[in-house]
């Protein structure tokens, strides 16, 4: 038994951290300040490998395991959270899908550009009347000569009105009881992006609603079997709590690490502020939850690289993302806190933190939903 990560992960997570440090970092406030998505650092991503960490060799990729995606999201997290969830989206969501479902011709089709960061992919499942129930869906796919017919609305989608998005795949029902997922090339006639949001936070993250209207693919376009989508995203959503979870941890650690720095500059009464008890004890606790969120989160990882059953998973995933992205919550509070009136300016990364945490309890399940998958798990029959 170990609860350390491997000699090849922590080198693994200097490169990283080496490359958020310089290439996200000095630049990251301009960004956000413009909801600027920067392109350079996607192509940069996928040129350190990371969109490809889980893809095999021969679609471009190294063949890794799941945790070092893991830890590639938490240190790219840890410097921004829009960067880290444009690689958790870009993988978990974009090739994921493509990967563990599609067709050979598909995985050749559209992965190379993918794992080498040319081309980013979305995952439209989210509707507007159709959320934490995303069996609700009512977007609608009509077979007829050959070509699918896509009718409906998506919303909140990552990564999917981008100048390089090649593709987003959406759910759809196609027959009364049946929700299939379908690939939809960008570009494709009745497909339109709708203007991005205006979000609290992730300002440098794509996030658009889009809209299908008359929009055909071809019948080869179908990801997976006919019917078989609702079990695709349920399985795609475990993967990916486990990754939200490691971008909360990511953000907990920053929350920390800026709060210890400043609570030793920082000096008011003759003395550090982190010579206060309020603020050390605060802090004391703060360092036990990241602690917890990183235990758990890497557990996770270790279970799907272990193949372990997707029941235990699926439970492993839910606790993970519960607990780490209420703590990365909770960070924020007790780092703005620490930073006093400097936390409510933006000129301090803390308080783009705070903006940015709120939506790791919504996404991907909000944290009511991994309660009660959770509750589930122990056999109680919540609904």
């Amino acid at each position: 038994m170990t609860f350390e990560l491997s000699e090849d992960h922590e080198t693994f997570r200097k490169v990283v951290r080496d490359f958020a440090e310089r290439e996200v970092a000095p630049h990251v406030a301009a960004w956000d300040r413009a909801h600027h998505l920067p392109l350079e650092v996607v192509r940069g991503m996928g040129e350190l490998g990371l969109f490809g960490l889980v893809v095999p060799e021969e679609y471009g990729g190294s063949g890794g395991d799941f945790t070092s995606l893991c830890v590639a999201i938490e240190e790219l997290g840890r410097v921004d959270q829009s960067i880290g969830i444009t690689l958790e989206a870009g993988v978990g969501l974009g090739i994921n899908p493509i990967l563990t479902y599609g067709t050979t011709e598909q995985k050749e089709r559209w992965l190379p550009d993918l794992v080498a960061g040319r081309a980013l992919a979305g995952f439209g499942l989210t509707e507007p009347e159709a959320g934490s129930d995303a069996g609700a869906t009512r977007t609608r796919a009509v077979l007829a000569d050959g070509e699918w017919t896509i009718d409906g609305a998506k919303a909140f989608i990552t990564n999917s009105g981008t100048d390089i998005t090649s593709l987003v795949t959406v759910t759809a029902r196609t027959g009364e009881d049946e929700i299939s997922s379908l690939i939809v090339p960008a570009g494709t006639p009745g497909f339109t992006v709708e203007p991005a949001y205006d979000k609290l936070g992730w300002h440098i993250s794509d996030t658009h609603g889009l809209t299908f209207d008359g929009c055909r693919v071809p019948e080869a376009h179908l990801l997976g079997r006919r019917g078989d989508g609702f079990r695709q995203f349920l399985a795609v959503l475990d993967d990916g709590r486990i990754a939200i979870a490691a971008l909360a941890v990511g953000l907990a650690q920053a929350c920390l690490d800026h709060s210890l720095r400043y609570a030793a500059e920082r000096r008011t009464f003759g003395a550090p502020i982190g010579s206060r008890q309020a603020v050390a004890f605060s802090l004391s606790d703060l360092a036990v939850s990241v602690e917890a969120a990183r235990l758990l989160t890497y557990k996770a990882a270790w279970l799907k690289d272990a193949g372990r059953p997707a029941a235990q998973l699926k439970q492993a995933a839910a606790i993970a993302k519960l607990y780490s992205t209420e703590a990365a919550v909770a960070a924020t509070r007790v780092a703005t806190q620490v930073f006093g009136g400097n936390g409510f300016m933006e000129e301090f990364p803390v308080a783009r933190f705070y903006r940015d945490a709120k939506i790791l309890e919504i996404g991907e399940g909000t944290s009511e939903v991994q309660r009660m998958l959770i509750a589930r798990g122990l056999g109680l029959p919540v609904s």
